[in-house]
């Protein structure tokens, strides 16, 4: 698919094709994003779809995805590079006498790509995911920057690598902590809310084309019910189309005070939240 061309409303198009419902400021910033070729952050609250964004534009433009999970103590070795340290052992001893060259012990067999240095080298043929990058720590924040700026990777062993095109960068936090502006600065920027409740429909609708209209709108009407409650973790738009699909799996067509008591647990993932969700499944479902 060339961007040049394309248009936030052929992209929409496209995107709903593959199940996703973008509204226009999404879209837009995805299409900024590809036709300048800068990374793009999504926040926004948890099971929104931030996440199966960068999964649908890799379907869409059949790229490889390459994914990176970030999370507390992550380090630039395990997102970028590890050496092969077995391997260099077993290359040293079947040299016997003779000394091996930093150039022999560094080579390329002996180093393992992690997702960084993999989507460098795969250029423009993958879409890099970067996610719930709010997790990791300020130091890896800052090392992200050289790829996020330049596109391009320093191995101290190797040198620097450049991508030779560039990869779809695509960026996701939950919001846990505030990021640094120099990261911000280097990508375009959207938030991600909870959809309207028509589009949520349309959302599970798409998701789920075998349950019905009448299904789909009590189970989102209780969700933003469930949303407007103090509840410690708010149901996502992943939550809504689990318990639409949990309720349908129990062959019952419509949300009932007892279906939604037995389906709870496939929208509310909080004990207490639970517990105050089930003493008031009256004002959820009416």
């Amino acid at each position: 698919m060339p961007f040049d061309q394309l248009t936030v409303p052929e992209l929409t198009e496209s995107l709903g094709e593959h199940k996703y419902i973008a509204d226009r400021g999404l879209s837009t910033a995805l299409l900024l994003a590809l036709k300048l070729g800068k990374p793009l952050l999504l926040e926004g609250e948890v099971g929104v779809g931030k996440t199966e964004l960068a999964r649908t534009v890799s379907t869409m433009l059949g790229r490889e995805l390459i994914r990176l999970q970030c999370y507390e103590g992550i380090d630039m070795h395990q997102a970028l590079y590890e050496w092969d340290y077995a391997r260099q052992m077993l290359f040293v001893r079947s040299l016997g006498s003779e000394e091996a060259s930093d150039d022999q012990l560094f080579g390329p067999r002996f180093l393992l790509e992690r997702p960084l240095l993999q989507a460098v080298r795969a250029g423009d043929q993958c879409v890099l995911l970067i996610d719930e990058v709010d997790r990791a720590d300020d130091e890896f924040e800052a090392f992200l920057l050289e790829l996020l700026g330049d596109y391009q990777v320093t191995i101290p062993e190797v040198g620097t690598i450049k991508a030779q095109s560039r990869p779809i960068v695509i960026l996701t936090s939950n919001r846990t902590r505030e990021l640094h502006d120099a990261l911000k600065r280097r990508c375009l920027y959207t938030w991600i809310g909870f959809p309207e409740s028509d589009r949520e429909v349309e959302i599970v609708r798409s998701r789920l084309p075998e349950v019905g209209g009448a299904l789909a709108n009590q189970v989102v009407g209780a969700v933003n019910r469930l949303r407007a409650m103090d509840l410690e973790k708010l149901p996502g738009v992943a939550e809504t189309i689990d318990w639409t699909e949990s309720v349908s799996a129990l062959g019952s067509n419509s949300l009932t005070a007892e279906i939604a008591l037995d389906t709870l647990g496939a929208v509310v993932k909080d004990r207490d939240d639970l517990e105050y969700a089930s003493r008031n499944i009256q004002d959820v479902i009416s």
